[in-house]
Parts: structure tokens; sequence; C-alpha cells
């Protein structure tokens, strides 16, 4: 059926209705739609949900849930006819659900503006956004709110370890939002942090990133250009001043904008940083004097920053630093963030979604610092759009200077995009020897475990880097380790 003659939603249907009572939602089983759909089960709707894939551990946490999911996308998944249907932003127009529902004029809404409409209406809107560090940041927020006894609603792209969960409905007057620059729905191809009604935000950089819906980097900023343009006049922007793109951005802002970040002539920064295996400790500098002394389990300079930002929150919405320092010291983490996921015959390893370049770099130096004098072997699984295309080849060279050996899974090919623009792990690796580092790239999963099994030894660190489940890889080494 050619796109002219297929049914086009009705743009007036496009709003979540003041009384529903069944809402389903295409693409359920993504991290953000499960969550949204763990909000809407908790706020007291039925809820159904469809997905072309549907496994554990999502498919356990829905059904656990008492969500019905259909497994694959049929016109018959919309029987019973539900109230509203929330469409996730792996839904293409010419899906045959999608076509269903334009057919029988269901309202509609995407993700973010269910999110917004629904859950941030009448709250303060709190949003992490930037190309780094947004789950880590949103994560600590949302925990230390929880222990200022502040009870905020969230919604995070990552597990936060202290409610064993990606959202929360809350009862107090915060919400917070992991800000994602990711385009929202095929009806909707702005960011979805345009639905999440700021009224205070942080911004903690700006860089080139996925690389299959921003042509370029100017399209890049324009996007984080419209996330400010949305501020409130009586609203805070928290923006991390050390990046050039964001101090830029930031000169267009209608509100109130608080600097932080490593230089002192900003409002918050931060000095005496002294990493150890365990935690963290740095003094808190307002204005380039001392507030205080801090400490966290969250190894890395970076994480001090996203320390920062947080703190700058607190200190707006009036929480003094007897609060602050208590509560950051609490933290627990955020799965998949440096997480440990085990210690075997000696070796640590260690779970961390980092992809990007600049995320690679600051994750393996503060793992450098965590572990001093031992040995940092980082396993890197580019996953992407991005990393797996030419666009970060040289770079990546560039940024695992922190580890001792390096070792690189060959990607699965992008689907249309020439060969020519594929990234090679190959070449990195050969790039790294070139460097003087020990690096080898391996064809898979399979190939990778064996070799780390034949050249592990106890006092080792292995840092596994993928923002993907990497085959199982954390269980399957630490598994092999202690049978070894």
């Amino acid at each position: 059926m050619s796109q002219g003659s297929q049914p086009l939603l009705d743009p007036t249907l496009n709003f979540f209705p003041s009384n529903p009572k069944h809402i389903h939602l295409m693409g359920v089983c993504g991290t953000g739609m499960g969550a949204m759909a763990g909000l809407l089960k908790k706020a007291g709707y039925t809820i159904s949900g469809s997905d072309a894939h549907v496994y554990p551990p999502m498919s356990e946490y829905l059904a656990a849930a008492g969500v019905a999911v259909q497994d694959g996308y049929r016109p018959e998944n919309l029987q019973p006819r539900p109230d509203l249907v929330v469409v996730g932003n792996v839904i293409r127009r010419d899906n045959p659900e999608a076509l269903e529902l334009a057919r029988l004029n269901i309202p509609y809404v995407s993700f973010p503006q269910a999110l917004g409409e629904k859950f941030l209406a009448g709250k303060t809107s709190l949003v992490v956004a930037g190309t780094h560090g947004k789950t880590t940041t949103s994560s600590l927020l949302a925990t230390m709110l929880a222990g200022a006894g502040l009870d905020p609603g969230f919604m995070i792209g990552g597990i936060v370890t202290a409610f064993q969960a990606n959202f929360h409905l809350g009862q107090g007057k915060y919400f917070v939002v992991e800000g994602d620059e990711y385009d929202t729905a095929f009806f909707d191809k702005g960011p979805k942090f345009l639905h999440y009604q700021p009224q205070i935000a942080i911004l903690t950089s700006v860089e080139f990133d996925h690389a299959d819906i921003y042509a370029d980097f100017e399209a890049v900023k324009t996007s984080f250009a419209r996330l400010i343009a949305i501020m409130p006049a009586e609203g805070t922007l928290i923006a991390c001043f050390d990046d050039p793109v964001v101090r830029e951005l930031c000169a267009a802002a209608p509100c109130k904008v608080v600097s932080y970040g490593i230089d002192h002539a900003w409002d918050w920064s931060f000095a005496d940083m002294v990493p150890s295996e365990g935690f963290t400790q740095f003094s808190l500098l307002r204005k380039n004097q001392v507030a205080g002394q801090f400490k966290s389990i969250m190894p890395g300079r970076h994480n001090v920053l996203n320390s920062l930002a947080v703190l700058a929150v607190f200190a707006e919405i009036g929480l003094g630093y007897e609060v602050m320092a208590r509560e950051l010291a609490a933290f627990q983490g955020v799965r998949r963030r440096q997480e440990v996921r085990g210690v075997e015959a000696g070796v640590t390893v260690i779970d961390d979604f980092a992809h990007h370049p600049t995320a690679v770099d600051e994750t393996l130096a503060a793992l450098k610092g965590a572990y001093p004098g031992r040995r940092l072997v980082a396993v890197f699984e580019p996953r992407t759009n991005s990393s797996r295309r030419t666009i970060f080849q040289e770079r990546y060279a560039e940024v695992f200077t922190s580890a001792d050996e390096v070792v690189i899974k060959e990607p699965d090919p992008l689907l249309g995009v020439a060969p020519a623009d594929h990234f090679s792990a190959g070449l990195l690796a050969a790039d790294l020897v070139g460097r003087g580092q020990q690096a080898a790239s391996f064809k898979n999963t399979e190939l990778i475990l064996a070799h780390l099994l034949a050249t592990l030894h106890s006092g080792d660190v292995v840092a596994i880097l993928s923002n993907g489940g990497f085959d199982n890889i954390h269980q399957r080494l630490l598994a092999a380790l202690a049978a070894r």
C-alpha cells in the first residue's frame, strides 16, 4: 500500500483524554515505555500493550505488573477498543497497528506527551538533559530528594538502586525526568524533552550523537536551543560551563542561569578531589568559597560534576549543605553505570553504559583512579547507530589511554549504510597498538570470553562498555572465572 493511500492519524485526536479507562501502549517493551506502563498502572488505568520483541526481563516485569502484552503488531491488538493509545518512537507510520489506530480514530499520544500531560502537569518538573550523564544525574537527584523526605516522582532511563525501578509515581511536588534529545514519535520528530515542562533544568553537555536522527552537530545544538527557549522566565537552568557549546547556548536563556564545572570562576565547582577504592571525596566550592566536604561512592571527575549539578538544584529549592552531604554520601548508584557485577578469582567485573568517546574516556579514567595499581582491561561493544559508523573511528583511538588492555567486538554492520562508513574494530585495535597499547579485536563474544579467560589474573579489573546486553558477557565471564 502506498503511503498516500494509507489511513492518516487525525491531528485533532492527538491529546490525552480527560477520563480514559483502558490505555494501550505500542512498543511497550522499551525501557521508557515499560516504565510508562508501570506509571499508568499505578495511576489506576487498565493497561495493555504490544511489541515486536517480547522477552525477559521486560516481559516478566510487565506480566508481574498486570499488563497484558501481545507479541507482534496486529490490527486486532486494538480490540477491545482502548480509550487512548500511547505510540512509542519505535513505531513507523506503516506499522499495521498504527494504520488500524488511524482507521479507528482513537485518541493517541506519544510517550513524552503522556508523561507531560498526565504526570508533570501540576508538578515542579526537574529535567536533566545533555549528551552525557543524564541517567546518573537524574538518578542521583531523585534518590537524594527521596532521602530528604520529598517523595519525588521520576522517570529515568536506568534502574535506580534505591528503588530497584526506573520510575516512581511519587506524592511530592517534584518530578524528575531524564530529558532525552531523541525524537518523539513518527508524527512528532521534535526531541522528547520539549514535552517535559521544565521549571529547573540541568544541561550537562552538548556533543554530536544520534547520527540516525541528527544530520550534523548544528542540528544537535538546535535541539538543545529549543529546550532552553521553553524555560519559563521564573525557572532556573543549571549548566556545565566547562562546555563552550553549553555556554554559547545559555546566552539566549530566558531565565536564571547557574553555572557549574571544574573552573572556579563558575557558581559551583570543586577542589581537592581524592579518589580511592570505594568512594571519592571533594570540597564543594560556591563562588570559589568552600561550602563543605562531600563524598560519594561514584568514582571520577565526571561524577563529581554530576554531583555538583544536583547540589545546585538542592540549593535552588532551599535544602541545606548538611542534607546535601548526607544524601550524596548515602547514594548507592544506578544499574549499568560503573556497576560492579561481581568478583571471581580476584577479578572485578564492572558493567558500564559508556559508548560515546567522551563517556569512554571519563569512565576509564575514573576506574583507573578508583582501582590504583590494578590492571584495567576495557571490553568495548560498539552498538549504537553512531558508534557503528566511522564518525568516531579516529577519536576512539584517543580515549582508551587509561586502559592497560583494550578488547573490541566487531559490531554488526548497519543496514543501509555504505561499507566505507562502517566502524572497524580491527582498525581501532591496530591504531591502539600503533600508539603502544595492548589491544585486539574479535568477531564475537565467545572469542572475547576465551581471550579473557586465558589472560586475566587475580587483581585485574574488567570494564565492560556497552549500551546493550552484550550477550550476557558479564555473568558468563564471572561464571567461567569461578569454574576456572
